[in-house]
């Protein structure tokens, strides 16, 4: 049999130890409590999340039980009854949270609003009014394709309020996109509006549903929001206006109670190929993993204006800017379109003219703003920020250290966070105030999470080798089963190693402890008998001075099994030379090793990437091999990127 570890080459010296100053004000306080609770919650994991859940979650009914484990399914909290909206609403009236801002919205063309938490409560119950008087309540599926505006979180708190179950859908995805998720929970009710700004144009989301409303059965009312005013056809009988329905509600709203494991969302995360998975959520273990979580993970504090750039659609949105937020009492800033429009600038000018404490977003983004160079952020102060976070995809160490050094002014702690839409809430991270970081580790475990790193037996592997990374015993905010297909969850996630959750993800744990993720087994290749992550290979490209950007596929070679091919995007004003092409091939050798010279190297304006800023692999791996671009690209931000990189093959 041939070996099939992971071949983890990349080593990271730089070590960044927490400032007195934070360690002083920091929610965790220190190294051992850490480990203390960390101890606790894996070796004693009832009593220590009984403890959470009795303290931070509002209960209707207490819980009997804990933890009902019956590998692949999970009960967390038998017997006990909440309501999700009123843990992140109601709990805070009659407090001094009431007049706190909950949200702060600025939209595209620079309109701002502010909302209370006690506006937002009046909000929510006017909507969840709405929804009964359409017959929207328990179990019914609502599907929710807005823009970032607030009242997509209006809708998603009062679909938990009531007890429908929402399925957020991004709104850049295609109607064909639209249709299937639809179908596949059988929504009631889609929730939508005119449109939505995105690079100073009106995105037509209305007319995207009713191209999709064209073949779902299940839909029987649409409820559209008036945003961008653009024209819109209305459908008598089933097309009803928000501000129209909304004006006639009553003001109060007594929320419903349901079973802590009543489901709350249902999130589809698309594959490469096959339909999309619907990753279902339910309600009180996963409320108290975002909760957890999001106060010592961010450090929260009362004073806080946090800002996630995560779309509501993707699930850092649904945990990170609307449930794990509002039940801590945080104020959350929305921001509606792109972070170019109308200049590079406009997270800077936001950050500075809001006072924006803490900021969240992904590693292609921190890449992105690297290429549009350093001059657009130095024209700014950033002076108020004091926490960065880092989500989505493995960070490489030099967009880490630019981020520290450029956008935290070296004094902000960076919490590089691993989980996926499946897990529900952060699993792997470096506690602020706590953790020592290194550039481009997610460092340590959160409570109750056992990661392993395994060979392909499941057997862990040696410190410093790459493996699998596998997580042991079962947590709160884990994924039920997949909605209407038991069956695929049990073969998607618990048939690699039976009863262990495989995450898909190659990783590596230094000496230290530290956890490394080396990308998607899926991106792992297969070069002359090695199997190399790509994220290595692109952090490597990534650290020569010439590059902002990088992505490395395989195409098949008869003499290696795999070749490496990467496609490389320069920073402004670095000229695409063969000499350069070559400087880049010995830089990777040097970095890594012979093994992962890339056989070749292809400059590109643009890389292929979702709206939600997701490089898409797959698109590359096709152009690499000359073959067709097929499957869907319905979510790609910007379609002639692929024309192109096809015209120059």
């Amino acid at each position: 049999m041939t070996d099939q570890s992971i071949t983890s080459v990349s080593r990271e010296s730089r070590a960044f130890k927490p400032s007195a100053e934070f360690k002083a004000q920091a929610n965790l306080g220190s190294e051992a409590t850490y480990k203390r609770l960390y101890a606790e919650s894996v070796n004693s994991p009832e009593k220590f999340w009984s403890r959470q859940a009795k303290e931070l979650l509002v209960w209707r009914k207490p819980f009997r039980s804990v933890v009902k484990w019956n590998a692949p399914h999970a009960e967390w909290f038998g017997g006990g009854m909440l309501n999700v909206a009123e843990n992140c609403l109601d709990r805070h009236l009659g407090t001094a949270r009431e007049n706190k801002a909950a949200l702060i919205f600025e939209g595209e063309p620079g309109d701002v609003r502010t909302i209370t938490y006690k506006q937002l409560h009046f909000h929510v119950c006017r909507l969840a009014h709405v929804f009964e008087n359409l017959n929207v309540g328990k179990g019914d599926r609502v599907a929710i394709y807005m823009p970032m505006v607030p009242e997509a979180v209006v809708a998603m708190l009062a679909c938990a309020r009531v007890g429908a179950i929402h399925t957020v859908v991004f709104g850049g995805f295609s109607s064909e996109s639209l249709k299937d998720r639809i179908n596949d929970c059988g929504a009631k009710l889609v929730i939508t509006a005119d449109g939505g700004w995105r690079r100073g144009k009106v995105v037509e989301l209305k007319k995207t549903v009713d191209e999709a409303l064209e073949h779902t059965p299940s839909v029987q009312t649409v409820l559209v929001l008036r945003r961008c005013k653009n024209e819109i056809n209305m459908q008598e009988g089933r097309d009803i206006w928000w501000h129209e329905a909304w004006e006639g509600a009553p003001n109060h709203h007594k929320a419903k109670a349901f079973p802590s494991e009543h489901p709350l969302f249902i999130l589809y995360t698309s594959g490469s190929t096959g339909k999309p998975k619907g990753v279902l959520h339910t309600s009180a273990g996963y409320l108290l993993g975002c909760k957890l979580s999001s106060q010592y993970v961010f450090d929260l504090k009362e004073s806080d204006l946090y800002f996630c750039s995560a779309d509501i659609g993707w699930i850092t949105g649904h945990s990170y800017v609307v449930y794990g937020l509002l039940s801590n009492g945080a104020t959350v800033f929305l921001y509606e379109g792109a972070p170019n429009e109308p200049g590079p600038d406009r997270f800077w000018r936001m950050i500075d003219r809001h006072g924006i404490t803490i900021f969240y977003t992904a590693p292609t983004a921190i890449r992105a703003f690297m290429r549009w160079g350093d001059n657009y952020v130095l024209s700014h102060q950033l002076s108020s920020l004091r926490l960065l976070g880092s989500v989505g995809e493995p960070i490489n160490p030099e967009a880490w250290m630019w981020y520290h050094r450029m956008i935290g002014k070296k004094r902000c702690p960076i919490v590089d966070t691993w989980w996926q839409t499946e897990t529900g809430s952060i699993m792997i991270t470096p506690l602020p105030g706590v953790t020592t970081c290194k550039p481009g580790s997610a460092t340590r475990p959160f409570f109750g999470v056992v990661p392993k790193v395994v060979d392909e037996k499941g057997k862990e592997v040696p410190k410093g080798q790459g493996g699998k990374l596998v997580i042991t015993k079962p947590w709160p905010s884990m994924l039920r089963t997949l909605w209407g297909d038991d069956r695929r969850y049990q073969q998607t996630y618990f048939s690699e190693y039976p009863g262990i959750y495989f995450t898909g993800d190659g990783a590596r744990q230094d000496k230290d402890g530290y956890f490394w993720i080396v990308g998607r087994i899926d991106d792992v290749l297969n070069i002359s008998g090695h199997r190399l992550g790509t994220a290595e290979v692109e952090s490597a490209l990534v650290a020569h001075p010439a590059v902002a950007e990088a992505a490395a596929v395989g195409r098949p070679d008869d003499l290696k099994g795999q070749s490496l091919v990467c496609f490389v995007t320069l920073k402004s004003g670095i000229e695409a030379t063969e000499d350069l092409k070559q400087k880049l091939r010995a830089h990777v050798a040097k970095e890594i090793g012979a093994l992962a010279r890339p056989d070749s190297i292809r400059f590109a304006a643009a890389l292929p990437k979702t709206r939600s800023g997701k490089i898409m692999r797959r698109i590359l791996k096709e152009i690499a091999v000359g073959g067709e671009v097929k499957g869907d690209t319905t979510t790609l931000e910007d379609f002639t990127v692929v024309a192109t990189l096809q015209a120059e093959d």
